[in-house]
């Protein structure tokens, strides 16, 4: 990284040290901006990614897909385009020297407001792609971050130039090598918008069976192309993406709400208890019950 660079990395560092005393995810008084700290590389920790733009500030990162790895640093930023399943690593920290993360989510209508208000060339409406994707960093996109990492200390002009500085981000995103990726999901007809909106309808019911021909319905493909489209963009099939959101809200459930085993399955979608163990266990790599005392007992040394 060049040296103009690294000077706004360390700025925006303290900025978010500033709004993140402790380990964990805080929201700050930007909409649909976060900030993460951890002290010390995680173990590999499972959620879903909405349609985000994340920068590594300090530390490194990594997200699978599926069997596919991104690994990113501060001399990257990562896009998720789509609602996507992941399993999630901090691979560089220490209470010295924390991981400190960025993130800013967005919509498929800001980036289309985005394509509308500026010369960006559509391009043609082209197979899906990838909905996951690391750059590099570069210094305007970095700079238009930071612009918006400020507006905290100035809370009264938050309400005016977050959407402005939020908009430039994406404008330089869609202007930087992955920006057609982005733009398909925006695109109406576009084969990314029609998986898009597939994976926005199994996100919203997970817990209902489907079959295959009503998602290929709903992208308005054939089962053939929409199966091929889908494994693109996500790196799993439908079944395999509804199970990964079903198996995440299961363990929720069960941290959160003290849920019986049974009643989480049920509760998720899952019609045989014992098929439910299987696969949990085979994604957590342990059986529910010991799984959550195991995340228990972890959390509590965090806060002893």
């Amino acid at each position: 990284m060049s040296e103009i660079i690294t000077k706004q990395q360390n700025e925006l560092a303290k900025i978010i040290e500033r709004y993140s005393e402790k380990d964990g995810v805080h929201p700050t008084s930007i909409p649909s901006l976060f900030f993460m700290r951890d002290s010390n590389a995680s173990v590999p920790n499972h959620g879903v990614y909405k349609p985000s733009f994340c920068i590594v500030v300090q530390g490194a990162k990594e997200v699978w897909l599926g069997q596919e790895r991104f690994r990113y640093s501060p001399a990257d930023y990562l896009v998720a385009s789509v609602h996507l399943p992941v399993t999630a690593q901090v691979t560089e920290a220490t209470p010295d020297v924390p991981y400190l993360g960025f993130k800013l989510e967005f919509t498929a209508k800001q980036i289309l407001e985005v394509l509308r208000d500026s010369e960006i060339r559509v391009g043609p409406r082209e197979y899906a792609k990838r909905g996951m994707f690391v750059s590099r960093m570069e210094m305007p996109l970095l700079d238009a971050v930071i612009r918006l990492a400020r507006l905290l200390d100035e809370p009264k002009d938050i309400p005016i130039l977050a959407p402005l500085f939020t908009k430039e981000i994406l404008y330089r995103i869609l202007q930087g090598q992955h920006g057609a990726t982005l733009e398909q999901i925006a695109i109406e007809g576009s084969s990314a918008r029609q998986i898009k909106d597939v994976i926005d309808h199994i996100t919203n019911n997970y817990a209902l069976s489907f079959r295959i021909e009503e998602l290929a319905e709903i992208a308005n493909m054939s089962v053939s192309s929409f199966h091929r489209h889908f494994k693109e963009v996500t790196a799993m099939s439908p079944i395999q993406f509804q199970k990964q959101l079903r198996l995440q809200e299961a363990r929720r459930l069960l941290l959160t709400e003290s849920e019986d085993a049974t009643d989480a399955a049920f509760r998720v979608g899952y019609e045989s208890p014992s098929q439910f163990s299987r696969e949990y266990s085979r994604m957590f790599g342990f059986p529910p019950r010991q799984d959550i005392k195991r995340l228990k007992a972890i959390e509590k040394t965090k806060t002893c």
